[in-house]
């Protein structure tokens, strides 16, 4: 049967109704707030678990407007740009230096992993590198750009498959053990609920500037600072599409282009024209594309071809995923200083060391709302997964194809 598709408003409609879904059983059922599972992730899995049904039963299946999702994701990182100012990057400091090297520590061993245990199974070690840092560090876009590569120059067949399946139970995987993970982690310091005590002041005066770390805190916004917000992000997307354009053959995706243009938009209008940034505006526009994109990202996941994975592939990608569990729990906990800020990172680092940043910032997220905020960690994490780690992944990559070929 051909599958149904829905173009934009439906997809939007669709994506709605998952986040609704998930905020009403995260509220509904212990486990889920016990587990600290982001409202996204638990509605984007029930609803692929009733397609999944339909499918099974009779064949029905959807296909989404996936250029909506891409925009979505586009703007979430336009806004990590955006809120990039120079003076509060200074704060991130020693520890921002220190996090983007037990990143990258974690880069090396899922490639190590990956190519040892593809070659155990008697598969081209570089089908290792794609259920490595390629697919989980990288995500679908790195995970496509790549098997094109293994597709071309190595005649490697199904890479691409390989690498989209690879990459959907990353995003899965991040989104599932980031919770789990930092809960332990805070509950073995004994702080109890709220470590962090937040404002009981809830009037849109509140708002403090700290984007995404409470994403249901009030935001006074007027339609001029919309207006001027949508121009700044609009500006973010056309420049990422015409570098994407100019220079078709570059490993990096276009969400960094996005980033990278909105940290300079935004420094230069503050520093040299004084420009008044509206954070408020920012914050809501990052935060509902977000919680847009994970929404239609996970809706999306056809489980169908998860269930279908090579035995020797799920296998490497169960392994990964207690890789990251242990690495998350005795190194970067440990390195980034043993608090509260430090099981916060840990969550983030689950998230887009299996899935993606927007999953990081959904599993950090998760866990403040229940614990309290932790402001280190919403300024490190984003900035690093978002921009530094592809950066250090390509490099890593490359390192790693060339030793191999």
């Amino acid at each position: 049967m051909e599958p149904i598709v829905l173009d934009g408003y439906y997809t939007l409609i669709f994506a709605t109704i998952v986040l609704i879904l998930g905020r009403f059983f995260v509220a509904k059922i212990k486990f889920l707030q016990d587990f600290n599972i982001p409202e996204a992730v638990a509605g984007g899995l029930i609803v692929a678990a009733l397609i999944f049904a339909l499918y099974q039963w009779n064949g029905m299946s959807f296909k989404f407007d996936t250029g909506l999702k891409d925009a979505f994701m586009l703007v979430f990182f336009a806004s990590v740009g955006l809120s990039a100012d120079f003076s509060r990057l200074k704060q991130g400091g020693i520890p921002l230096v220190i996090f983007l090297v037990v990143v990258s520590v974690l880069i090396v061993i899922q490639n190590v992993v990956g190519v040892s245990l593809a070659s155990v199974f008697g598969l081209d070690p570089k089908l290792g590198l794609i259920t490595g840092s390629i697919t989980l560090t990288g995500g679908h876009g790195t995970g496509a750009a790549w098997a094109k590569t293994f597709q071309d120059k190595y005649a490697l067949q199904g890479v691409t498959e390989m690498a989209m399946a690879s990459a959907t139970f990353g995003l899965v995987a991040g989104g599932l053990i980031g919770g789990p993970v930092a809960r332990h982690l805070v509950n073995k310091l004994r702080l109890g609920k709220k470590a962090h005590v937040k404002k009981a002041d809830a009037s849109p005066d509140a708002y403090d500037g700290s984007t995404f770390e409470d994403k249901d805190n009030f935001r006074y916004i007027t339609a001029t600072s919309v207006i001027e917000t949508m121009a700044l992000f609009a500006a973010c997307l056309a420049f990422s599409k015409v570098m994407k354009m100019l220079l078709p053959d570059s490993s990096l995706p276009q969400f960094v282009w996005a980033l990278g243009f909105g940290v300079i938009l935004r420094n230069v209008l503050t520093k040299v024209f004084k420009f008044d940034m509206f954070d408020r505006a920012i914050d809501i526009f990052g935060n509902a594309s977000l919680s847009l994109f994970l929404a239609i990202a996970l809706m999306d996941i056809k489980l169908w071809e998860l269930s279908g994975l090579a035995g020797p592939m799920l296998i490497i990608l169960l392994i990964q995923t207690v890789v990251m569990i242990l690495y998350g729990y005795f190194v970067t906990f440990r390195v980034m200083g043993k608090d509260y800020d430090a099981a916060i990172l840990t969550a983030g680092h689950c998230g887009f060391g299996l899935g993606a940043t927007p999953t990081a910032v959904a599993n950090m997220q998760s866990v403040t709302e229940k614990f309290g905020p932790s402001h280190k960690a919403f300024l490190i994490v984003p900035l690093v997964g978002a921009f530094f780690v592809d950066l250090v992944n390509l490099g890593v990559i490359t390192s790693f194809v060339e030793f191999l070929s």
